[in-house]
C-alpha cells in the first residue's frame, strides 16, 4: 500500500533508538523527509546514516533534550512546519509513590505530558492551514492497564491522553489527526534494562526472567521496533484520515480486557 505521504515532512522525537527510531525509519521508507532529534548525538548520527544508506531523506539531525524549552526550540528551528509530528520521550523511573517529591512529578509531567502539548501547540495551526496533519504520541500500555511501580508515567501519560481526547475532535475537520500509540512489551533498551532489574530482584538470570515473561505472554514473544514503526507510519498515512483521538494498543494481546 502506498501510504500517500511521500514528500511530507516529519519531526520525530527521541528517534536515535528504540520506538522513535522505528517510527523514523518507517516514515523515511515511505518517502517522508524526517528530522530526527534525541539527546545522544552519536546514536542519532548512526540512525541518520542508517536511514540515508537505505535511501531515506534525513532533512535534519538535532541533538538536544526535547523535554526542555531549548531542545524544543532547536527541533522546531530545524523543522518549523512539519506535516507529521511524532511525540516521544523516555519514561520516568519506577519506584514507590511515597518517595516521589514535587520535583520528580514536575520532571515526569514536563517530559511525558507538557512537552507533547507544547509541540502540538507549536505545529498544529500550520497543519490546519495546509489541510494535512498527523500527530502520533508514543505513550504506554500503562495508560490502559496502570503499572503500580510506574506511577509517574501512569499519571503524566494519562494526562496527555485526556488532553488529546479533547483537542483531536477540534481539528479533525481540517484533515488533522491526533492519535496515541501505546506500546506494550517491545524489545528496546528500556525493556532489556527492566528485565535485568526485575531478574535481579527475583534472584534469577535475565534470560530466566525473560523466559518466564514470554511463557505468560499470549504472543509468546516481545514486539519489535520495526512493527511498531510500521503501525505509526499507517496512522500518519493519507488513508488514516478518519482515525483520530484513539489509543492504539500494541501489546500482542497482553491486555485482557474487551475494550
Amino acid at each position: 500500500m502506498d501510504l500517500g505521504i511521500k514528500g511530507r515532512k516529519a519531526l520525530v522525537c527521541a528517534a536515535s533508538k528504540g520506538l522513535g527510531k522505528g517510527c523514523a525509519v518507517a516514515l523515511a521508507a515511505e518517502g517522508v523527509a524526517v528530522t530526527i532529534t534525541a539527546r545522544g548525538r552519536e546514536a542519532l548520527e548512526a540512525t541518520a546514516a542508517e536511514i540515508r544508506a537505505a535511501g531515506g531523506n534525513v532533512a535534519g539531525v538535532v541533538a538536544g533534550d526535547i523535554a526542555t524549552e531549548e531542545g524544543r526550540r532547536a527541533a522546531l528551528a530545524a523543522c518549523p512546519a512539519p506535516d507529521i509530528l511524532i511525540n516521544n520521550a523516555g519514561g520516568p523511573p519506577p519506584g514507590d509513590f511515597r518517595d516521589w517529591e514535587r520535583e520528580a512529578w514536575v520532571k515526569a509531567l514536563d517530559a511525558n505530558m507538557l512537552t507533547p502539548i507544547f509541540l502540538i501547540k507549536s505545529t498544529i495551526d500550520g497543519m490546519i492551514a495546509r489541510r494535512f496533519g498527523r500527530i502520533v504520541n508514543i505513550t504506554s500500555g500503562a495508560v490502559k492497564a496502570p503499572i503500580p511501580e510506574l506511577g509517574l508515567s501512569n499519571g503524566a501519560r494519562a494526562g496527555l491522553t485526556g488532553f488529546v481526547a479533547g483537542v483531536a475532535r477540534q481539528v479533525s475537520r481540517h484533515n488533522v489527526t491526533i492519535n496515541n500509540l501505546l506500546p506494550g512489551q517491545v524489545r528496546t533498551d528500556r525493556l532489556v534494562s527492566s528485565l535485568a532489574h526485575n531478574a535481579a530482584k527475583a534472584g534469577i538470570t535475565p534470560a530466566e526472567f525473560e523466559a518466564q515473561r514470554l511463557k505468560a505472554h499470549p504472543a509468546q514473544r516481545f514486539g519489535t521496533a520495526e512493527e511498531f514503526g510500521a503501525a505509526c507510519a499507517f496512522l500518519c498515512s493519507a488513508q488514516a484520515g478518519f482515525i483520530t483521538g484513539q489509543n492504539l494498543l500494541m501489546d500482542g494481546g497482553a491486555y485482557p480486557g474487551t475494550l
